[in-house]
């Protein structure tokens, strides 16, 4: 198995990709979701439906930076506290 170091110079570490929230009302919500949009689907025009998808992708693009921005102030701070841990005093 490659180290972590060697994953990421190849470019083959995704660790957004690896994310599964295991709250347990993680996959109730989104078969809520998946529910919720085939009924619109259903409700809506053609066109219509397709302007409500364009609004959930620009959600998800605002809420994929938000989880970029989380996972970055948390590897800092990870890394700060580790170079906290190992000064010397």
């Amino acid at each position: 198995m490659p180290s972590i170091l060697e994953s990421l110079y190849h470019g083959s570490l995704f660790p957004n990709e690896d994310i599964i929230s295991k709250d347990p009302n993680y996959r109730p919500i989104n078969r809520q979701i998946t529910e919720s949009l085939e009924a619109w689907k259903q409700k809506l025009s053609a066109g219509e439906f397709e302007e409500l998808e364009s609004l959930l992708e620009l959600y998800s693009q605002a809420q994929g930076m938000e989880m970029t921005a989380a996972f970055i102030c948390g590897f800092k701070t990870g890394a700060a506290m580790m170079i906290e841990v190992l000064a010397d005093d």
